[in-house]
């Protein structure tokens, strides 16, 4: 079952920036709810296939490639999922998902910041 108090995800407060309910709302499509497995299952499936677009685009700039899915927050918490950490580290972008929480956030906010330089620069 779902819960009023489950995790949600959205985007970083950006210019044009949609909140999930707001997506729903455009496109007539029921709101997810993260408190379904089935929910962040399909969230986690679509974030990943985002990814692997990404990650190709952008494997051969310095540095490697991108994880669009680095401008995807928790709504009301700072930082991304487990996922998130898990598909780098299948990328080969990171080690392992065992880091200390400093190198976490080094490496999310590198991505956040080479994502949005080359979404500038199409």
């Amino acid at each position: 079952m779902g819960s009023s108090g489950s995790s949600r995800v959205g985007l970083p407060n950006t210019p044009g920036a949609r909140s999930p309910p707001e997506i729903a709302a455009r496109t007539g499509q029921p709101p997810w709810d993260f408190g379904y497995v089935k929910d962040r299952a399909a969230m986690g499936e679509l974030l990943g296939r985002l990814v692997d677009r990404s990650y190709a685009e952008t494997q051969d700039r310095p540095g490697g490639g991108l994880m669009i899915s680095a401008l995807v927050m928790f709504l009301g918490g700072n930082g991304v999922g487990r996922g998130f950490y898990g598909k780098a580290v299948q990328l080969g972008l990171i080690p392992s998902e065992r880091m200390s929480e400093q190198a976490k956030d080094t490496f999310w906010i590198g991505q956040m910041n080479g994502v949005v330089e080359w979404a500038a620069t199409r």
